[in-house]
């Protein structure tokens, strides 16, 4: 294994990680909530609750994650395997008690999976000099999202049942996971950061990133839970409205990939607050305009900016909190943006009951959205360069 060859490893086996703990693992649950519901086997209120409680494993697993050892190989790939048996589990039972166990489950581990990758895949990235490969490695959310999105055009348009969904999931992440255990080498989970010691900011600046972030939490989940429903009632046809969600996952996979060019240009600060804005902007469009054609763009303001946001999360975390705590405050933005999660699909899921629209859910997750950046707009601490 070469020098040159050993980043991109590094690179392409997060992507690969990402694909499936999170393509799968947290959002395969999106597309096929129209089916389930279809099947009459979940309720608006109960798909949103089933996704809330995902979003309580999800934040229990920031915590977590905060208190793991500092060589966390074993930690990953048991979180990676409890990924897909939870994931199988959705599609071999019909019980909603099972279901609420499965999501909770899946939640714990795709929290444990994204701040370890983002802890130390990013770092090593960072510390070989190949910061430019941070976005290979976030694409792999989008990319495992427009995979499931892609996959499930071709169920629905088979006519085939949620539950063969779930275990067509679930079977391929368990497959997956000795090829990326093997490929993914040792180096990366048991080697130092070698790199320039950057001074931490403080918790000044900590609070900073954790409250916008967690309102990116709270403002984007409500279309990445809804999404295909909401394009299912302005198209009944799936193989229209299911084009939705692979639109939103490769919207995400190809803006971490640009955004690297951006990080060279601008501050991870100047990135995420532009970001949060054209969300903001997404949330709001299809609240305002009806039809197919708002929802689909919306879906791309907002498709295209939460990988961009978490990115730049992960790196302005690395940058404040230093190599030596920055886990700490990644999995306290992780955390935080579970919170986001698990409040925004009940408000939605009951505004939608009350009122039979998403309109009052997705203007107020906009408006989140742009208040809580009001903190970001402070002078960031100086520390030293590079930064992840």
């Amino acid at each position: 294994m070469t020098s040159v060859a050993a980043p991109w490893r590094t690179a392409l086996v997060g992507f690969a990680i990402l694909v499936f703990s999170m393509g799968i693992g947290r959002f395969a649950f999106t597309p096929l909530l129209p089916v389930m519901q279809a099947e009459g086997l979940l309720s608006i209120v109960s798909g949103g609750t089933l996704a809330s409680v995902h979003f309580i494993g999800y934040a229990m697993g920031a915590v977590l994650a905060g208190f793991l050892p500092n060589y966390p190989k074993a930690s990953l790939f048991a979180s990676f395997a409890l990924i897909g048996v939870s994931t199988l589990a959705m599609g071999v039972t019909d019980s909603y008690a099972a279901w609420l166990v499965a999501r909770w489950l899946a939640g714990v581990c795709s929290a444990l999976v994204l701040v370890l990758v983002s802890t130390h895949l990013v770092r090593s990235l960072a510390d070989a000099g190949r910061a430019d490969l941070q976005g290979v490695v976030f694409a792999g959310v989008g990319g495992g999202t427009a995979i499931v999105g892609f996959a499930m055009l071709g169920f629905m348009a088979n006519g085939s049942s949620s539950g063969l969904g779930w275990q067509a999931f679930g079977f391929a992440t368990l497959i997956a996971l000795p090829v990326i255990y093997v490929l993914s080498g040792t180096q990366v989970y048991n080697q130092g950061f070698t790199g320039p010691r950057a001074v931490p900011a403080g918790r000044a600046g900590s609070w900073r990133i954790v409250l916008p972030y967690g309102a990116m939490g709270a403002g984007y989940i409500i279309p990445a839970t809804y999404l295909p429903f909401m394009a299912q009632q302005s198209v009944p046809s799936p193989l229209v409205f299911g084009w939705s969600w692979p639109v939103f996952g490769l919207a995400a996979a190809i803006s971490t990939l640009l955004a690297a060019r951006l990080h060279k240009t601008y501050s991870n600060r100047q990135v995420w607050i532009g970001s949060q804005v054209i969300m903001a902007l997404g949330l709001a469009l299809p609240a305002l305009w009806s039809g197919l054609g708002a929802i689909v763009i919306g879906g791309i303001c907002v498709g295209g900016t939460f990988m961009v946001i978490t990115m730049a999360g992960m790196k302005e975390a690395h940058r404040v909190a230093g190599p030596d705590r920055a886990h700490r405050l990644i999995a306290a933005i992780t955390g935080a943006f579970a919170l986001g999660q698990i409040i925004g699909p009940l408000i939605a899921g009951w505004a939608y009951a009350a009122t039979g629209s998403f309109t009052y859910p997705l203007l107020l997750g906009s408006a989140v959205l742009l208040v809580t950046l009001t903190p970001m707009l402070a002078p960031a601490t100086a520390v030293p360069k590079p930064s992840p």
